[in-house]
């Protein structure tokens, strides 16, 4: 489209243009298009291109008959920075000369955002930084793994660059260093670190502006401090550690850094240090190496430190020394420690705190009393927290005794403290452990929690909503023996009563109930999730994915469609998670949320109703009817049959980027995946992994790449039986950013602390 006439579609479509409710950015710091309305910004059928370029193309009117053009430069630049840049500059710049100016506003490329702009092709991306290569200061190209590095190389020509994001790009040590030795201004870098990379290919020119990088993040593929020795000004640093034990080849590697690349690192000017591990037994050991150089001298200015660590990790002495050092001499805002070096300690009561925004203490067995003692209390004023994650922390709403049992309740007195103390939180996690209330009026989970008016994300264990525990009279609801799965799933005995209307009453939210309660008390929550306190997805990582599943809590079976049904309340829902809901009778709460929820973006299920049935998906095909937002969809369900029925219904999802289909024992058919993809032209990743055979789901996999990959430069197709052994195998090779955010399922709220990075 580079110059060329426009195609007779005209150009892209963008939620939220001429929108009432224009807003960019969300709570998670992401750059946000509100899908109110869809409208095309210009047509080249009316292009244009007489004696007077201001005049308004025709079929640019509004209903009303005002033009488009007519707006201030003011709301015509807000218009304007909802389109990609590539659409931006090479597109709607050449429309008129009032829009080749507007374009040109330093407001709108002075910051590039590629990321996720999945139609930027290599030739796009090349002549964009052509036109407006000098002007950009910022630029964020994580994720484009489907660039070529002579492509990434023209980044170089940017020379005025102070911000550039290139995870997941690819980058060799000597490309890195063609780039940097040209980038003089540049103060902020993300890159991988992958196999093969030298530090001693770095040139002078390289060194000397990373000497003047500030800020850092690496995610690292392999055993390397990468260019953190180089970095002598660094003020924050992130580490991704996603290095496996083993090679493709099966070699097991060595924790220890490779020779010429033990330099120690600079941390005297350190802020901000945080650093995730994926599982895995080296990464503990190469981020033990970063951190020694802490242990021998902690920098005074150090105000957040945050390790999440899966599992445990165990303490060394220089990590107690480290710990020691930071309770004498060093003022926190924000902290995220392995649960193995705060469970039983009394680290908590060293620890000094001024205004702090984030603490996660996922996974400890910090227990309430010494939560309420240790860090509300204790002279420390929380009402700057931002974000709380308390995710697996069993005991944290229930007195000092340890003996807790599951079905134990927790102290409402210790959660009110908590809500009190803490009454600006926008982020709350409780998921992955048991909270139930006791009877009692205002003592409710959900009635404490509905005072937090500012929430923009919260995650709960689907027990902790459940209005009261189940009567000893009545037998748990036993959902899947009302509703016939319509030829999904396992065959159910002749005589069953068959499946209600998806619009039935039981999909009606009560008022009176504690959960319908408190979302109409956060009208603006962005992202909800419910997950059963027992989930655990079939889906690996760096493991194979045969598990055991716990059976879901009791009380769970208090909470069904009517429940599901009063999320619909939710405006301004972005990001919607539910797992482990037993009591799903017909999935009818599903279509209550697609109606309603007009802004959903992404979707993810995970075993809804009784294992072994699907009992959902005529609801959920109503609901996909209303979803012309969504962009993102996991879906995770044992024997889900995925035919044209629901492909069809998925197709009619317009904006639809990344699907995710996880289904131990599960179906699917080719030709329809075949003619979905056809249908829906933003698909770029479809991942499947079901119970197909190891050929069939080869031929199909070869099929869409072969029928779609030329037209689709970032399209991303894995489909692969979900129980073979070589699934690590093929994990390995999906990139960061799809595996991260919708490959694997995880709970994302309070994940890390809010605007981390860009």
């Amino acid at each position: 489209m580079e110059g060329k006439p426009f195609p007779p579609g005209g150009l892209r479509t963008y939620p939220g243009i001429l929108s009432p409710r224009l807003h960019k950015s969300g709570s998670d710091g992401e750059s946000h298009r509100v899908p109110v309305m869809w409208c095309k910004v210009f047509s080249p059928q009316t292009r244009d291109t007489s004696n007077d370029g201001d005049a308004p193309p025709a079929a640019a009117s509004m209903a009303d008959g005002a033009h488009l053009l007519g707006f201030s430069d003011e709301i015509l630049l807000h218009i304007l920075s909802h389109i990609p840049s590539t659409d931006l500059v090479l597109n709607v710049r050449r429309t008129c000369r009032k829009l080749a100016v507007l374009c040109l506003d330093k407001s709108l490329i002075h910051t590039v955002l590629l990321q996720k702009d999945y139609e930027a092709s290599e030739d796009k991306v090349k002549q964009l930084v052509r036109e407006i290569g000098r002007e950009i200061q910022q630029l964020n190209m994580a994720g484009c793994y489907w660039l070529s590095g002579s492509t990434i190389e023209h980044v170089a020509r940017c020379r005025g660059l102070v911000k550039v994001n290139l995870s997941g790009c690819r980058l060799t040590s000597l490309r890195l260093s063609k780039m940097l030795s040209v980038l003089q201004h540049l103060r902020s870098l993300a890159i991988d670190v992958s196999p093969g990379f030298d530090a001693s290919q770095l040139s002078g020119e390289c060194k000397a502006t990373l000497s003047r990088v500030r800020e850092l993040k690496q995610t690292l593929y392999t055993p390397s401090y990468g260019v953190v020795p180089c970095c002598t000004s660094l003020e924050k640093l992130l580490l991704y550690f996603e290095i496996l034990d083993r090679t493709r080849e099966g070699a097991i590697l060595s924790g220890q850094l490779m020779v010429g690349q033990s330099n120690v690192p600079h941390y005297q000017n350190l802020r901000v240090f945080y650093a995730r591990l994926a599982p895995g037994y080296i990464n503990q050991e190469v981020v033990r190496l970063y951190l020694a150089v802490l242990s021998d001298r902690t920098p005074e200015n150090l105000h957040a430190f945050l390790i999440s660590v899966p599992g445990s990790f165990a303490e060394s002495g220089a990590t107690k020394n480290l710990l020691d050092s930071m309770a004498r001499n060093v003022v926190l805002d924000a902290l995220q420690l392995p649960k193995s070096w705060l469970n039983g300690s009394s680290l908590l009561q060293h620890m000094r705190f001024n205004n702090p925004f984030y603490f996660s203490f996922s996974r400890c067995t910090l227990s309430g009393g010494h939560l309420i003692q240790r860090v509300v209390n204790g002279g420390k004023d929380l009402r700057s927290l931002a974000s709380l994650n308390l995710s697996g922390c069993v005991h944290c709403l229930s007195p000092d005794s340890l003996l807790r049992k599951a079905e134990d309740d927790i102290d409402s007195g210790i959660l009110e403290t908590l809500v009190a103390a803490c009454c600006n939180l926008r982020h709350l996690n409780l998921s992955a452990a048991h909270h139930h209330s006791s009877e009692g009026p205002g003592r409710h989970l959900c009635q404490l929690l509905a005072r937090l008016r500012h929430l923009r994300s919260l995650s709960l264990p689907v027990c902790s909503v459940a209005d009261s525990a189940p009567r000893a009279d009545r037998a748990p609801a036993q959902p899947a023996m009302h509703a016939v799965p319509r030829g999904f799933g396992k065959k159910v005995r002749i005589g069953v009563q068959s499946c209600p209307s998806p619009f039935s009453s039981q999909a009606v939210p009560q008022p009176s109930s504690v959960f319908w309660s408190l979302l109409k008390n956060v009208p603006f929550l962005e992202r909800l999730e419910l997950i059963g306190s027992n989930f655990s997805s079939a889906m690996p990582r760096n493991e194979p994915a045969i598990r055991n599943s716990l059976p879901p809590c009791s009380r769970a079976q208090n909470v069904g469609d009517s429940e599901v049904a009063a999320i619909g309340q939710l405006a301004f829902l972005r990001h919607l998670t539910l797992a482990q809901l037993p009591s799903i009778l017909t999935g009818s709460g599903l279509v209550s949320i697609g109606l309603q929820c007009q802004q959903l973006q992404s979707l993810s299920l995970a075993n809804l109703g009784m294992m072994g049935k699907v009992v959902y998906m005529s609801a959920l095909s109503d609901m996909l009817k209303h979803c012309k937002q969504l962009k993102d969809l996991r879906l995770e369900q044992p024997y889900f049959s995925a035919n044209a029925q629901f492909f069809q219904a998925l197709s009619q999802c317009s904006a639809l980027q990344r699907l995710c289909l996880v289904s131990r024992s599960g179906t699917l058919q080719p030709e329809a995946v075949l003619a979905f993809m056809a249908r829906c032209l933003h698909v770029v990743v479809c991942h499947m992994f079901t119970g197909e055979s190891l050929t069939t789901c080869k031929s199909l996999q070869q099929s869409l790449l072969r029928s779609f990959q030329a037209e689709r430069p970032a399209l991303n197709v894995v489909i692969f039986p979900l129980l073979h052994e070589g699934l690590t195998d093929v994990i390995r090779d999906v990139p960061m950013v799809h595996l991260d955010e919708i490959t694997l399922f995880k709970s994302r709220v309070a994940e890390e602390p809010p605007n981390l990075w860009w």
